[in-house]
């Protein structure tokens, strides 16, 4: 089975740290709506023999949308692809779109799944990051998002300067009071030729306290194991039959496609991504065209994202897979490679599966790095 995403391009105003593609003018909308779908039906071969276990909207701001244009989006999936009874359905949504009466009409759509930004519930850190809604909407939309939807994921940042640890705390105990089943988090990240890199350096902001952000990083785990949540990947904890299926679908190497500008594709042999820039997007589509570029990976290219993406899972690395998909030599190479992290507590062989230890999780994405085979075919 296989997953769709679907990327809105669209935000009310931007956040400080992003640097994924959207624009705040909302101009373009209806057009590139018409794009969405006419991209949905030029790729369905693409998926003739496949079933669509996930449809996911990202972003930008998916909530920008009006619930019946969702909907038309929705309807040319099931026009044009083979959907399971019952998919995952996500949105990503902002509280402050998030009224009352939304969450209630949104319940009675196919969509069963929020995954709302919520990234703190402390006034000074939203103002920090430049969010578009307020601690205090942020309590309510999870309020009555609870009321209406079983599966429900928030977003939450670490490392944010001035957050103390005590804060984080308080953070993570106000998300476990609303009794949520899936928590996603990141360390704030200073991306290139963002607001938060040019306030940084012009000394409004202060720098991005890597020790502090790993410190936060381990009271996180620390509390939501305590609570009942599986560590399932880097970033993101959930409570058993709550993980993200369209997610783990990424991770454990799935077909997926990609549309809208900027969206990624995979069909296991072929990456693909559309032009970053809605203009030229829906130009394309209106001639006919797929705005994609396409890069063939060659057997080392797969068993570098294998690891990179294994090692951030609780499935860990197949020594097995490495085995039987790119031969003796990757897994020889692959254990060589992890010796001196093994030395050091960082990973460990747990039935024939290369993991990193808890100590490790931080450090993960370096590790598997250095695992990396140059490509020399």
């Amino acid at each position: 089975m296989s997953g769709i995403y679907i990327h809105i391009p669209f935000c009310k105003q931007a956040c400080h740290y992003c640097d994924f593609h959207f624009s705040t003018s909302l101009k373009k909308k209806d057009t590139l709506i018409l794009a969405l779908i006419w991209e949905i039906e030029l790729r369905k071969d693409e998926f003739a023999n496949i079933t669509v276990e996930t449809i996911y909207f990202g972003g930008g701001t998916p909530s920008v949308l009006t619930n019946d244009e969702l909907l038309k989006i929705i309807d040319a999936v099931y026009k044009n692809y083979t959907v399971i009874e019952d998919p995952e359905i996500t949105i990503e949504a902002n509280p402050d779109d998030l009224g009352k009466e939304r969450i209630k009409a949104l319940a009675n759509t196919p969509i069963n799944r929020l995954s709302i930004g919520i990234q703190s519930f402390f006034e000074e850190d939203l103002k920090l990051m430049n969010r578009a809604h307020d601690a205090q909407e942020a309590k309510e939309c999870l309020t009555e998002a609870s009321k209406y939807f079983d599966n429900i994921s928030i977003d939450l940042i670490y490392g944010i300067p001035g957050m103390s640890n005590e804060r984080w705390i308080d953070n993570i105990k106000m998300a476990l009071s609303y009794n949520i089943s899936h928590i996603s988090s990141y360390a704030l990240t200073v991306e290139p030729k963002t607001a938060l890199e040019s306030l940084i350096k012009k000394g409004i902001i202060d720098e991005v306290n890597d020790e502090q952000a790993q410190q936060q990083f381990y009271i996180l785990i620390d509390a939501l194991e305590a609570h009942d949540f599986s560590h399932y990947e880097l970033s993101n904890f959930g409570k058993q039959g709550y993980f993200s299926k369209n997610n783990s679908g990424y991770w454990q190497g799935k077909t997926y496609i990609g549309i809208g500008p900027s969206a990624h594709s995979f069909n296991g042999n072929q990456r693909s991504w559309n032009v970053r820039n809605n203009s030229k997007y829906i130009k394309a589509l209106q001639i006919n065209t797929l705005p994609m570029e396409i890069e063939t990976l060659s057997t080392t290219d797969k068993y570098n994202e294998y690891i990179m993406t294994g090692l951030r899972t609780i499935w860990g690395v197949s020594l097995k897979k490495v085995v039987t998909d790119f031969g003796e030599a990757y897994k020889t190479y692959l254990l060589e490679q992890s010796q001196k992290y093994m030395n050091k507590h960082l990973l460990y062989i747990d039935k024939d599966k290369l993991k990193v230890t808890k100590k490790g999780k931080f450090l993960s994405d370096g590790i598997a790095s250095d695992l990396f085979k140059l490509n020399l075919e």
